[in-house]
């Protein structure tokens, strides 16, 4: 059994150890040693990462009672060996854990709701409720967890005796085979978890819940501590800040200064609109004269204008109008409408002659193509102009 030094004292970052095994794996190399400070994977806590003699540890993972540590060259076995923790990647891992234990506990104990998810990513965590929890509780929550973190709580971990166990209230997630360790944060939480932790809730600097949404049935939380949620707090006020002199505006009115904006954006939308039809209607009046079908291929157009140019030829046409937008590479979207013809047949036609996709119904149908400018124009010209199928 390998010594998890880390049970001792969670905040060791260094040790001697001797090298019991080392065996290739993976293109790696798999090192037992007979004491660890590296926490291997486990409890939604990520493996520790670090040095070996100098040599990088990749991963950690335990095995029946062995830790692995996963590094990128051998080490001799029966050697003496200094290992050395990524002390800031572990102190934002015990950080991060133990205000989820926080939350956790606060939301078991106010809703009766359980933890059955939780996952510590790269930057923010989450954790999965089985229950509704809406922002303005959560917010509760999250001022109840700060005052936990200023009251500097001792965090305390244990194997309890099977007895003792047996009549303590915890949480847990799973069952757990053998001895169980339960981490007790006093009044706010009591739970089996095997990943270190802080010593004492002011460790854990400010919690702050960045997000929440309904998942499976309960509520997601997202959610950052320590200095996780510092550098968070530097992102977006960096962004505030390059926002409000974008918008010529104090950051504190950022936000109105975009409503303002996006209204004035609005308006102007509905005045292009207005003027793209009236250009449409110009452009069509002049295209169609004589003309009983019209190809229109363009370039850039929107969805909408694509529609809104097939609905101006249409107004003006006995026969079809197809209107598609796009280029060479990337293909096209397409419009196709028409008083005489079917368009859900033509729609079908396009498709198989072009490499596309796409439906409607008779009048009108819609859809994107594969196909260069000269093949759409060949397959118009068949399609619509030959005089078996323009009648």
């Amino acid at each position: 059994m390998t010594e998890k030094l880390y049970y001792a004292d969670s905040h060791l970052d260094s040790m001697e150890a001797v090298v019991l095994r080392c065996e290739e794996a993976e293109n790696r190399f798999a090192v037992i040693l007979d004491r660890t400070v590296f926490f291997p994977e486990g409890g939604g806590q990520p493996a520790d990462t670090g040095t070996i003699d100098g040599i990088r540890v990749t991963d950690v993972q335990e095995q029946d009672g062995l830790i692995r540590h996963m590094l990128t060259d051998p080490v001799a076995v029966g050697s003496q060996v200094i290992g050395r923790l990524d002390w800031g990647r572990r102190f934002s891992c015990m950080q991060n854990h133990s205000g989820e234990h926080i939350v956790s506990g606060l939301v078991h104990s106010r809703f009766g709701y359980s933890n059955v998810g939780f996952h510590m990513g790269s930057e923010a965590i989450t954790m999965d409720f089985n229950g509704a929890i809406t922002a303005e509780e959560l917010r509760e929550i999250e001022l109840q967890a700060n005052r936990t973190v200023t009251a500097n709580l001792r965090i305390t971990a244990a194997f309890p005796e099977p007895d003792e166990l047996a009549s303590m209230e915890y949480r847990s997630k799973i069952e757990i085979d053998g001895p169980v360790r339960i981490v007790t944060i006093p009044g706010i939480d009591r739970c089996a978890c095997c990943a270190p932790h802080v010593s004492c809730t002011g460790e854990i600097g400010i919690i702050k819940i960045t997000g929440s949404e309904r998942y499976k049935g309960g509520t997601r939380v997202s959610m950052l501590c320590g200095f996780r949620a510092l550098k968070d707090y530097d992102k977006r006020s960096g962004q505030i800040a390059a926002l409000s002199v974008r918008l010529s505006s104090k950051p504190d009115y950022v936000t109105e200064a975009v409503e303002r904006l996006m209204a004035e954006m609005e308006v102007l939308k509905e005045k292009k609109d207005h003027l793209q039809r009236e250009l449409y209607a110009c452009k069509a009046e002049n295209e169609t004269a004589g003309r009983k079908n019209v190809l229109a291929i363009e370039t850039d157009l929107t969805p909408a204008e694509i529609r809104f140019l097939a609905n101006a030829y249409m107004e003006r046409l006995e026969g079809t109008a197809a209107v598609f937008s796009g280029n060479e590479q990337q293909g096209y979207q397409y419009v196709i409408g028409s008083g005489n013809l079917d368009c859900r047949e033509l729609g079908k036609s396009c498709n198989s002659a072009l490499n596309g996709r796409g439906g409607g119904a008779a009048q009108m149908v819609q859809g994107s193509v594969k196909a260069g400018r000269e093949k759409i124009e060949q397959w118009f010209a068949d399609a619509v102009q030959d005089r078996h199928m323009s009648e």
